[in-house]
């Protein structure tokens, strides 16, 4: 395999560690944590992540990246976790997760209108299967749905997937690295949810040591940890290929369930399974790119670059042109824009 290959995967794995530790969200939060307080467990979930990150980065937003930090915070935390919620407590079954994950469908359309990428028939097609596969998995027939409960499924799925988007396209500022990236949206996220936290639950419930327990697996693994890897994958991966890491949240669910709950997998479901992950491979690989033009390294003695007329490549320096290593991918993975 090679290094750049092996890099990658590595990458995408431990991108994909993300969405597997938010499959484990539902158990905790039916085994270990007070009932119907869905908007506590937001707050708890992002506020202390936020501030840990805060202060391990020591970094805090310039310029223009206050109200960006707003925004995503918004986006990816602040309505993103309030929605899913009352999307969960409204809809039967597994249809929230249903809905979710037509994420990479959202993404492909919101990176064509806002990044620029045109989305192929493959890519349009392995998001068709995904979604269908973790339809298989968790969806079951529950009486007449909830409009307001497909509504907040979809405001969700939309909220995440912008916020994908958005934080793909603005990069990251010079210097700064995704643990404070991360700290900035989870703060902004979990001091929007605090009022509202407020007006509609009211006091916090008392906790015994189960939940002291969930709360800090969800603040630190679930929210911490797994949201830093999220937006450093952003960085360095497409937006599709992130937003394709998503099904492996159901489908952890469903392993949980099955593995720790005592629900059964039936040959449905099992297929529905190995459709939705093989949709999440496929999305990793992205379309070939034709070299547009000869590659060539001049190192230490100068001279004229193949392919640019007139262009000298000062002394003691290299330069790699053509498709096989970006300006990018030199300078590293941060986002300059």
């Amino acid at each position: 395999m090679r290094p750049q290959t092996a890099h990658r995967a590595t990458l995408t794995t431990l991108t994909a560690l993300a969405p597997v530790s938010w499959g484990t969200t539902y158990a905790v939060t039916t085994e270990f944590l007070p009932p119907d307080r869905p908007l506590f467990t937001g707050l708890l979930r992002a506020l202390p992540a936020g501030l840990l990150l805060l202060a391990l980065a020591r970094v805090l937003p310039r310029g223009a990246w206050w109200w960006k930090s707003v925004v995503l915070g918004a986006l990816n935390i602040g309505a993103f976790f309030p929605l899913l919620f009352l999307s969960a407590y409204r809809l039967p079954g597994g249809m929230a997760a249903v809905v979710g994950s037509v994420g990479p469908l959202f993404v492909v359309g919101l990176s064509a209108l806002l990044l620029g990428q045109r989305p192929s028939t493959r890519t349009l097609l392995t998001g068709i299967a995904a979604a269908f596969g973790v339809s298989l998995v968790v969806l079951q027939a529950a009486g007449a749905l909830d409009a307001l409960g497909v509504l907040a499924a979809f405001a969700s799925t939309a909220s995440m997937s912008t916020g994908t988007v958005l934080t793909k396209r603005w990069g990251r500022p010079e210097g700064v690295g995704p643990l404070a990236l991360t700290g900035w949206q989870l703060t902004a996220g979990g001091l929007l949810i605090a009022p509202l936290a407020v007006l509609v639950e009211g006091a916090p419930p008392a906790l015994d040591g189960r939940a002291v327990g969930g709360y800090l697996y969800l603040a630190l693994a679930n929210t911490a940890v797994a949201y830093w890897l999220w937006f450093r994958g952003i960085g360095r991966l497409t937006a599709t290929q992130v937003t394709f890491l998503g099904p492996l949240s159901p489908l952890t669910a469903a392993v949980v369930g099955w593995a720790a709950l005592g629900q059964a997998l039936t040959p449905v479901q099992l297929a529905g399974m190995a459709l939705a992950f093989g949709a999440t491979v496929a999305g990793q690989i992205g379309p070939r790119r034709k070299p547009s033009g000869p590659e060539v390294v001049r190192g230490t003695s100068g001279g004229t670059v193949l392919g640019s007329p007139g262009r000298k490549v000062p002394k003691g320096s290299t330069e790699v042109t053509g498709q096989g290593v970006t300006g990018q991918e030199v300078a590293g993975p941060a986002l300059r824009r």
